[in-house]
């Protein structure tokens, strides 16, 4: 096992924008006194349009005794009560189910009364000169404003703040029910509906509020926002990865990412899923947060190329995430939707084909992916539903293949392929961006990190299981299918997979000496997998050269077209090796 040298706070630094960003309220607000004297008006509104999950409280306490506006208004009060909300999303919470519903289609106007927001826009006519302060989700809505700050929320932080009791879902007061749960409405209605909001908005940003940190609110201007999502495009970049304990998790992470000891485990990183975690850009010595997300939406074309966008739209499609097992359990034995399955029952265009790439292995690491042969689906269904039951543990070996695991073998698992990895493991899950639609079948008997059973969802499971991808089929097409590409001096490219049916291609290098990429006009994702550290540069200075170290993840926006990596410091002389991630468009997409 590495000792550490990852870095947990990436950032993007934007040229030319020491000045854009201020930090406390106190110089916020100044900055936003200015701007509002600035506009020469008798009356000005100041609208801040707040994501869900924003502390809009803090913000009605701390902005209105610092401006003085002649008028502030809540957002909230012109929303639909709490019942007929409540009744707008039930359609897609999906009744009792503690985990699954369907993506709604919802937008924001439909969260208020149409009265009560004539009523507040009547409030705002009335003022005849001074400032109206406008705070909220939907200020923008009440008032199209002189001025528009945007209060903005990365998902990660909104998740700690569930499980905090700390926010409510979108129009509601329910901070008191299980985060879980908050979790799921967030996940199928607040952030489908923010992020339709959001999108159309982010052109006429003036401001942008960085409310992540409580502690440490920042507000930069927002056209240096924008510029820094333009840079970001421009250049390999990290997004800030976020960890997490799981009820399997394990202590490989703690010691190679430098995290916190006295923990007890860390199972979960995500270092590569934009709609999840954030992107902190550089604004002189300030670091400046906003969700990743920001990034696709703003920038879809250079970032994810035009044949990926006319695919995927403005949704990031490859994600790259650790599974840490060194020293915990298994993971759940599960399955994925296949597509027809989760567009019908779920809303998703596409599903979660993925693969586990081996970044280190113990001596007896294994994992668990198709069925045996001539494995009965009526016996094997009745075995899961009575161990659910709280009978006989199921008896995972007798119907699916356990394989023996080492470091840098590459396990494919298509779409309604059973599978988990087995303990000893760590993994740098590869798949596609679908989110949450794991079909758990069985977790070994063990509960939650909350000291409940995790939710099992054997009908969807069950549904979905692929009956013949048994040992000679899993053999001879998901487990290290490795094609030699291509070689040079100091390198060498393999073909790793994915299986056909699955839309991401992965490449490995081993390298001492340069290897040439280039994007092919399509994103690229990668991690350094092997060797301490390596260095990424544009052949014609493009870019600023970008410095990455074992296991972190990295993104090439397709814009960047030809780059190089090599080994750097330390690693330089030794063999190294990337793993690469990019959509199949048909181009060819090889060094």
């Amino acid at each position: 096992m590495k000792t550490s040298n990852y870095d947990k706070f990436p950032f993007v630094p934007v040229p030319g924008e020491d000045r854009a960003c201020v930090t406390g309220w106190d110089a916020i607000s100044e900055r936003l006194r200015q701007a509002a004297a600035s506009i020469a008006k008798p009356k000005t509104i100041l609208a801040v349009e707040c994501y869900t999950g924003v502390f809009e409280a803090e913000l009605l306490r701390e902005l209105p005794g610092r401006l003085k506006p002649a008028l502030t208004l809540h957002a909230a009060a012109a929303m639909l009560s709490a019942a007929q909300i409540d009744s707008l999303v039930a359609p897609f919470l999906g009744g009792d189910d503690p985990v699954f519903g369907l993506l709604s289609n919802l937008n924001l106007p439909q969260f208020f009364a149409d009265e009560k927001v004539r009523q507040l826009r009547q409030r705002i006519e009335q003022v005849a000169d001074g400032l109206v302060l406008v705070i909220g989700c939907g200020a923008s809505l009440i008032a199209g404003g002189d001025l528009l700050v945007y209060a903005d929320l990365a998902r990660w932080e909104a998740q700690g703040r569930f499980r905090r009791d700390e926010i409510s879902n979108l129009g509601v007061e329910n901070r008191t029910l299980a985060a879980s749960l908050q979790y799921k409405r967030a996940f199928f209605v607040d952030w489908r509906v923010c992020d339709r909001w959001k999108r159309p908005l982010m052109a006429r940003w003036d401001f942008v509020l960085d409310t992540n940190n409580p502690r440490e609110p920042k507000l930069a201007d927002g056209a240096a926002v924008r510029r820094g999502l333009r840079h970001a495009a421009t250049r390999p970049f990290r997004v800030a990865p976020f960890f997490d304990p799981a009820p399997w998790g394990g202590q490989w992470m703690k010691k190679v990412c430098d995290l916190d000891r006295s923990s007890p485990n860390f199972g979960w990183c995500f270092d590569c899923v934009p709609e999840e975690n954030s992107l902190r850009l550089g604004f002189g010595d300030s670091r400046f947060e906003i969700p990743a997300i920001d990034l696709v939406f703003a920038e879809p074309q250079a970032l994810l190329g035009d044949v990926v966008h006319a695919r995927f739209g403005d949704e990031f499609p490859i994600r790259f995430d650790f599974l840490d097992t060194m020293g915990g359990g298994n993971l759940s034995f599960q399955v994925h939707p296949l597509t027809e399955y989760i567009r019908r029952h779920f809303g998703m265009a596409y599903t979660q084909d993925e693969s586990y790439y081996l970044l280190d292995a113990g001596p007896d690491a294994n994992v668990y992916l198709g069925l045996r042969e001539s494995v009965d689906p009526a016996a094997m269904a009745s075995d899961l539903r009575a161990a659910q039951a709280g009978g006989t543990p199921f008896p995972a070996e007798q119907y699916a293949n356990k394989i023996p695991a080492k470091k840098h073998d590459h396990f494919l698992i298509p779409a309604g392929t059973v599978h988990c990895s087995g303990g000893q493991s760590m993994v740098l899950e590869i798949s596609a961006t679908p989110y949450i639609f794991t079909f758990k079948m069985w977790d070994w008997g063990r509960l939650g990190l909350d000291g409940k059973p995790r939710p099992i969802h054997l009908q969807h499971g069950l549904a979905n299981i692929q009956w013949n991808r048994s040992t000679d089929w899993v053999a001879r097409n998901l487990v290290n299918r490795v094609e030699p590409l291509g070689h040079g001096d100091g390198w060498r490219e393999e073909r790793t997979g994915l299986h056909a049916s699955e839309f991401i291609e992965t490449r490995r290098h081993w390298f001492t000496q340069p290897v040439h990429h280039h994007t092919h006009g399509g994103v690229n994702v990668l991690n350094l997998i092997e060797g301490e550290e390596a260095i990424v540069e544009s052949p014609d200075g493009a870019f600023a050269p970008f410095v990455v170290h074992y296991a972190e993840t990295f993104i090439i926006p397709a814009a960047v077209g030809a780059y190089t990596i090599r080994p750097h410091g330390v690693s330089s002389g030794r063999e190294l090796a990337t793993i690469k991630a990019f959509v199949r468009t048909g181009k060819p997409n090889h060094t």
